[in-house]
């Protein structure tokens, strides 16, 4: 979760959502990506997915059985659905996004049985951590728009 938690830091140091994520199988870093919708105007350019396509592209396949996938946010129905299509086998995060996450807080789509994959949840590690993180890029960002 240190390494998500570096990503979603670069994130914030460049105005974006601060969300990290890390894609690792059998002790090796196949994939990291943080939030970078602004920069690309890309509504798809979340943490989780772009880690998914750099860790599909270093293993010559988008099958990734056996990978563990760290962020520092629940992910959503659109991240989740990559994530379950993409053969992960657990999605460790931080903490629970009530408004918009498919991992147990609106959805769990993690599990659902109708799936042909479940993937394992591991949810709030470093919770504190990740929600802060948040919290503090929220508060920044009203404060700016407060003083324009």
């Amino acid at each position: 979760m240190g390494k998500a938690l570096r990503e979603a830091a670069k994130a914030a140091a460049r105005g974006e959502v601060p969300i990290g994520a890390v894609v690792v199988r059998d002790g090796e870093l196949l994939g990291r990506g943080f939030n970078e919708r602004e920069r690309k105007k890309d509504p798809t350019a979340h943490a989780e997915v772009i880690a998914l396509r750099r860790a599909a592209a270093k293993s010559d396949s988008w099958r990734l059985a056996g990978a563990d996938l760290y962020v520092t946010l629940e992910p959503c129905l659109m991240c989740m659905g990559a994530i379950v299509l993409a053969r992960i086998r657990r999605v460790v995060f931080g903490c629970y996004d009530p408004k918009g996450g498919a991992a147990g807080s609106l959805y769990n789509v993690a599990q659902d049985g109708r799936l042909n994959h479940q993937v394992e949840l591991v949810p709030l590690v470093r919770a504190v951590e990740c929600s802060q993180k948040l919290s503090e890029f929220f508060v920044g960002l009203r404060k700016k728009k407060a003083a324009q």
